[in-house]
């Protein structure tokens, strides 16, 4: 394969994700969340290796080809690229690779609360074990030995911690100080089930909650719509089931929610992604021209009970709530992605102490989460097409009424 398929603008154009060849086994890789890396691929004698060149952001298309240059020629010459890598930069202890990951991160937080809260937990559960253990050096048993001290006793610190160890991690392959990324995956599936909390919704598990989105689309109903379109946007019952046609922007692909329908009394605006427009496409087919309502209950002009759609749950055999299935998407944000926790936060209508409801709107902050919001429904229709058109000839009588 020939070098230079790539170009320094193609690298800082290409926004649609997945592998992209340069030749010579070198791609740029593209995550779903827009970040973009290196990666080199080298085969010798039938066994293929991988190995991270570091954030397309920090290291230019000239400096990825030397870098790979360098790497095909150690292992013609039968050396372990990752060993002279560290020979020749130095590795970082994670106990300083975490002070470069906060420090990159401080400009995105929006108080001082984030850092000192990462610091405390990293410096009491993390630091004891791997500070001054080489990022390449960490391994799965080492970071679940770490989190199994705390996983039972205490578990919203642990999930925390997990979280942050990730992080960390994740930044070090990208860096090129390791050759895999952190198995956080397979070491949360090697940690016992954690005891759930009293008083709490109970949620189904992130992981589930794909496979449950195809049982629930296999039928029509507006009960089906309303819980499939909350799931998406992780809003309240009784903000979906009251919403009105007049709060939606298809165009900008937007629902702005009035305060006086929002438990803290604040307007919210939720991004749209492309499978919730679908759902609002496929309500406004069936529509009755007076009605103002998204999801209609057998009263025309009347929204769905508060139990219509605990009741759909039920009848499915699944024991989780509507509203713990914000408790799931939290969940998804904290262990399966890099998305800020106060990104999150502001998905889900929280209160928080920056009062400036302009960041909600129309800031940085909104285009932070609907690229959230759009991986949350990516990775909720993974196993589906995502299309509601299968019944797409069906009038409004032949919808399965479920209240």
């Amino acid at each position: 394969m020939a070098m230079g398929k790539l170009s320094a603008a193609a690298v800082k154009s290409i926004t649609r994700p997945g592998r992209w060849g340069d030749g010579d086994g070198l791609f740029l890789v593209v995550q779903p969340s827009g970040t973009k890396s290196w990666l080199c691929r080298v085969q010798k004698n039938g066994t293929r290796r991988d190995f991270g060149l570091g954030s397309a952001t920090k290291v230019p298309l000239a400096l990825a080809r030397e870098r790979a240059a360098e790497i095909r020629t150690w292992v013609e010459m039968g050396l372990d690229p990752i060993l002279e890598r560290q020979k020749a930069e130095g590795v970082p202890t994670f106990r300083l690779m975490a002070g470069q990951v906060i420090a990159a991160l401080r400009k995105t937080w929006r108080n001082e609360k984030h850092e000192a809260q990462w610091m405390t937990t990293l410096e009491v559960y993390a630091f004891p074990r791997l500070g001054n253990v080489k990022v390449s050096e960490i391994t799965g048993p080492m970071i679940r030995e770490v989190l199994m001290a705390i996983w039972l006793s205490k578990p919203e610190t642990a999930r925390r911690v997990r979280q942050r160890i990730g992080t960390v991690l994740d930044w070090a392959y990208a860096s090129g100080y390791r050759d895999s990324e952190a198995p956080m995956r397979a070491i949360s599936k090697g940690l016992p089930r954690q005891p759930k909390k009293d008083n709490h919704f109970e949620a189904m598990d992130y992981d589930r909650v794909p496979a449950f989105l195809v049982k629930l689309s296999a039928r029509e109903s507006y009960g089906r719509f309303a819980l499939h379109f909350a799931i998406l946007t992780a809003a309240r019952s009784g903000e979906v089931r009251g919403a009105t046609w007049d709060e939606i922007d298809l165009e900008a692909k937007l629902w702005t929610i009035p305060k006086q329908r929002m438990k803290a009394q604040r307007e919210h605006v939720v991004p749209l992604s492309t499978p919730a427009i679908r759902i609002l496409e496929r309500c406004a087919e069936l529509r009755h021209p007076r009605c103002p309502l998204l999801f209609p209950g057998l009263r025309r002009n009347a929204p769905l009970s508060n139990m219509t759609l605990t009741q759909l749950l039920r009848d499915m055999k699944q024991t989780c709530t509507v509203h713990g299935f914000r408790s799931s998407f939290r969940d998804w944000v904290s262990e399966e992605t890099q998305h800020p926790g106060d990104v999150a936060e502001a998905a889900l209508a929280h209160l928080v102490k920056d009062k400036t409801e302009a960041a909600y709107r129309r800031g940085n902050l909104l285009q932070k989460r609907r690229i959230m919001m759009d991986d949350w429904a990516a990775f909720c229709c993974q196993n589906d097409s995502g299309r509601l058109d299968a019944s797409a000839s069906a009038s409004e009588s032949d919808l399965d009424h479920e209240e």
